[in-house]
């Protein structure tokens, strides 16, 4: 095997936030945090390994006036090996995180289609967050490819202390999505193939709360940080380290910035950074300091809340915590001792800030309620600046591994301003701690060995899956690889199309779809269910379909095992009411609702026979209330009201798009009514001998070709006619 084929190919998702190479925009609002850090990083220092032959960061293309233009960027190149891939779904706008769950199904199909167009699957899907989490599963599912699963932080956790802050569980719920988000954890905790955390408490008492917390392998992997960047703030002071004229630029602006603020600026500095919001306890940390006369007099506190211009342009959420943040700076009297800053550059100026604190001989404060891993954590201590910080979490893992500061008690104000003061008083401890945090980081967080470990646990993951994979048959399972050879694709309709009694030709089109297997897709379009579709193609020796349009165009499946389509799904609920199209149709005597199972989600069946006007006075009806449907009248007796959006014939072509495959390479056949969407348009048509008088009026149409053979017989002159293989 080529050197180049035992290299692995990674697709990393992270898709709410605000995603580029350079100056990311950290705490510009709740979506743009640490994780947008992790990710770029993480992509960043696998592409410089051996064992990487590429990696692709894929994220939500927005193109937006209120937001960079760096963000409408399809496709951003960090190296030959490492690029983000930008990828529109719901829109164009900026949009939070909530807002984004019932776009996720686009954003998977258009991912298949360009992993379609780039001829090449990756051997690891991984999703960070719930959001891409879902997505990666969904295409591991596609695919039949290995998921891997980083939470960053979890449903279950943020609803209870939602709960207990006195949030109402309807408001949750409709402001957070977070029974949706749940839902999608649990999925996701059943079908991941291992789970990457950063610290053992998050398996325990975040991942541990749901019921699937036993299904997945976790791998605790503390992240990196970049030691060259968050260097130590004595280099500064070494005659021969010239420092670049932009970092000289940034900090000359954050003691200016700083200067705005404070009275006495020699002083020592407490530095507290993140986004604002509740869970962060900013409002903990200026409590603690406006109650310790004490610590005011030895330190000024300096507060980066996430980066802003209007407070009242704000979310609810942060603009009640900054709000707060002002109110309790004027309670206290802190003018002159506090600094809180409306904006600052992650990229340049927050390393020269920790290095400022740690030149005044500060303290940087973490006061977090909840805290997954605290990445600020480690730059600060990178840079020599003692810490104080929350017993919540990954603090523990970091001051633990580091011995750089002191754990305190986010609720008690006093224990963290007690912690504080202990540090600043004692020139000695404070030395011990710069100097073991340095040191500490540098041994067990960094980016590179981050990434190496990253590579040695999901190595195995992608050889055992490709090992114990069984192999892969033309209708096999893995439907994302099988669809990516598909050239062309025949579709049919089956009963009185594809089977009829005594059909002489039936043999004869299973062994032409056997010899052509290799590069023709076959598929059937039916009223029918999927299972009872599948049933009778077995029982006349048809081949398993690659794909089965059932219910009228309302259901997609994909493969033996039948796959659901959520995208097909997502794509055709919009504008569906169907209790409202049953009681506007309840008084119209001359229609039978037909019993279960032909009654599904998105589609209501009734038998009725042919009437005058009956169809007209339906139509009138719903349109009259504003329903917007698809109506589908077949054999003279079967009414179907489906979707506005669903059909077999937008089936086929959503299938077109989806795969990336022209509609030009489908033959679709049909013999009635509910098959004359399908057979108009680009694709190539065939109305077999058999056909049903409605469909005389698509007579001398380009493009249908009606056969003079019944049933297969009919299809495979279609073949010929159309020179289809």
């Amino acid at each position: 095997m080529p050197e180049n084929e035992k290299q692995l190919y990674i697709q990393m998702f992270s898709i709410h936030g605000l995603v580029r190479f350079g100056n990311q925009e950290l705490g510009r609002d709740a979506d743009t945090g640490g994780q947008v850090q992790y990710v770029v990083e993480l992509a960043k220092h696998l592409s410089r390994r051996p064992e990487i032959r590429k990696v692709d960061l894929f994220t939500r293309l927005i193109d937006d006036p209120r937001v960079s233009d760096d963000y409408a960027r399809g496709i951003e190149e960090y190296n030959d090996k490492c690029r983000i891939v930008r990828i529109q779904c719901g829109g164009r706008r900026y949009i939070r995180k909530e807002l984004l769950w019932q776009h996720l199904d686009e954003y998977v199909d258009k991912t298949i289609k360009f992993i379609r167009k780039e001829g090449e699957c990756p051997d690891i899907f991984h999703g960070h967050y719930p959001d891409a989490g879902y997505v990666a599963m969904k295409l591991a599912e596609i695919y039949d490819l290995p998921f891997v699963f980083t939470g960053h932080s979890m449903g279950i956790p943020k609803k209870q202390k939602l709960l207990g802050d006195g949030m109402k569980e309807s408001e949750i719920i409709k402001k957070y999505k977070i029974d949706t988000r749940i839902d999608a954890e649990e999925r996701i905790l059943k079908n991941a193939d291992m789970i990457v955390t950063s610290t053992n408490q998050e398996i325990t008492e975040q991942y541990g709360l749901y019921e699937n917390s036993d299904f997945p392998e976790y791998r605790v992997i503390p992240p990196g940080i970049d030691v060259e960047r968050f260097h130590p703030y004595y280099h500064d002071r070494l005659p021969e380290v010239e420092k670049p004229e932009y970092a000289k630029y940034a900090q000359a602006n954050m003691l200016t910035q700083l200067e705005r603020f404070l009275m006495y600026p020699e002083k020592p500095l407490i530095l507290a950074l993140s986004r604002p919001d509740k869970r962060k306890n900013i409002s903990g940390l200026i409590q603690a300091y406006g109650e310790d006369k004490e610590l005011q007099a030895m330190a000024n506190l300096a507060i980066f809340a996430g980066i802003r211009k209007d407070i009242n342009e704000m979310e609810d959420n942060e603009k009640e915590v900054l709000t707060r943040m002002l109110l309790m700076m004027d309670r206290y009297d802190l003018y002159g001792k506090m600094a809180i800053p409306k904006k600052h550059d992650p990229e340049y100026e927050v390393p020269e800030l920790y290095r400022i604190a740690a030149e005044k001989r500060g303290v940087f404060v973490n006061p977090a309620l909840t805290e997954p891993f605290g990445i600020t954590l480690l730059e600060a201590a990178a840079t020599g600046l003692p810490l104080v910080a929350t017993n919540d979490g990954g603090p523990s893992d970091i001051i633990g591994n580091c011995e750089n500061g002191i754990l305190a008690d986010p609720t008690k104000p006093q224990k963290i301003a007690e912690a504080i003061r202990k540090i600043l008083v004692d020139e000695q401890l404070w030395q011990g701690y710069s100097k073991k945090g340095i040191m500490n980081v540098r041994r067990f967080y960094t980016w590179d060995s981050h990434a190496e470990t990253y590579t040695k646990e999901i190595t195995p993951i992608a050889e055992q899956r490709a090992v114990s994979r069984p192999q892969i048959t033309e209708y096999g399972k893995a439907v994302g690889k099988r669809f990516s050879r598909i050239q062309r694709f025949l579709i049919t309709d089956i009963d009185n199309t594809l089977i009829c009694n005594e059909d002489p030709y039936m043999e004869e089109l299973i062994k032409w779809l056997a010899d052509n297997s290799e590069k023709t897709g076959f598929g059937v379009a039916t009223g029918r269910l999927s299972e009872s579709a599948v049933n009778i193609l077995e029982k006349h020796g048809f081949p398993r379909p690659d794909v089965v349009i059932s219910d009228v165009g309302t259901e997609i499946y994909y493969g033996a095992d039948l796959r659901y389509d959520q995208g097909w799904d997502t794509h055709i609920a919009r504008g569906w009411d169907k209790e409202k199209i049953t009681d506007l149709l309840s008084n119209f005597n001359f229609l039978e609702l037909q019993e279960s199972p032909a009654q599904r989600k998105f589609k209501v069946s009734y038998n009725m026979k042919p009437g005058k006007d009956r169809l007209a006075k339906i139509h009138q009806k719903l349109s009259k209330n504003k329903i917007r449907y698809t109506l589908v009248y077949s054999h003279e007796k079967y009414l179907d009201i489906i979707p506005y959006r669903a059909s077999k014939g937008k089936a086929i072509r959503y299938l077109s798009y989806k795969w990336e495959l022209p509609l030009q390479r489908f033959l679709v056949s049909g013999d009635s009514g509910n098959d004359e969407e399908m057979l108009r348009g680009e694709q190539m048509g065939v109305v077999v001998g058999n056909y049903s008088p409605e469909l005389e009026n698509l007579k001398g149409i380009n493009r249908i070709y009606f056969a003079e053979k019944p049933c297969t017989g009919g299809i495979l002159e279609g073949i010929k006619k159309y020179s289809f293989a």
